[in-house]
């Protein structure tokens, strides 16, 4: 699914200069009630499912790493037609502590293509989820798009789960994602977060088998 949601402006007066510079905000939210799991994927990722959590907390993402082995990545979100300077900020709950169940925490990297090609490590944030719903959150500056020459094409927000020996369940639950672009001009930016599950009547209306893909890694 992919959103281009209302640009918010605010005006921010520049010392010493006549004129008004502006920034713009676009933001979405997605939080898997609507049956959809992920954009993508890398490594060892058994699982990603639509899970019913009930309650206050209705549906939320279940990733399962398996087998166990390296550090297994679902992709929650995909940020295209970003330009040099935009500031991206992402978060979303993550559910799992390492010892009952695999902990998760939020990271991201660069696209130079579709979802899938992989252009280099962006960083995230070192802290991970615990046995209680945690907000985990971090912001990036994005650099080496193609309007300065680079190849990043977009920026895509990961869930990176843990899992350790020892585990009950080596999986992690993910719920209520949030992500949001400030810049100057985001007029081509585009938020891609998962889709909804297409009923076997609607696969077959519209002749789609599913969809694959590859991506390098270092």
């Amino acid at each position: 699914m992919k959103i281009r949601a209302t640009s918010i402006a605010a005006a921010f007066a520049v010392a010493g200069l006549s004129g008004i510079a502006t920034a713009e905000t676009v933001s979405a939210f997605y939080g898997w009630e609507d049956g959809g799991t992920i954009v993508g994927s890398y490594g060892n990722l058994g699982s990603a499912e639509n899970y019913n959590w009930g309650g206050d907390q209705g549906s939320v993402l279940a990733v399962t790493e398996d087998p166990m082995s390296g550090t297994p990545q679902a992709f929650v979100g995909w940020i295209t037609g970003l330009n040099d300077g935009d500031v991206i900020d992402a978060s979303f709950l993550g559910l799992g502590d390492g010892v009952d169940l695999s902990k998760v925490r939020i990271w991201a990297h660069y696209t130079t293509g579709g979802v899938d090609d992989y252009g280099g490590s962006a960083g995230g944030n070192n802290a991970y989820s615990t046995s209680e719903w945690t907000l985990l959150s971090n912001n990036w500056t994005f650099s080496g798009g193609t309007a300065s020459g680079g190849d990043h094409t977009g920026l895509v927000i990961e869930a990176r789960i843990y899992s350790y020996s020892g585990q009950m369940m080596n999986t992690a639950y993910i719920d209520d994602l949030n992500i949001s672009v400030t810049g100057d001009d985001l007029s081509g930016v585009d938020i891609h977060v998962p889709m909804a599950i297409p009923t076997p009547g609607a696969l077959a209306l519209l002749g789609l088998a599913g969809l694959a893909g590859r991506r390098r890694r270092r």
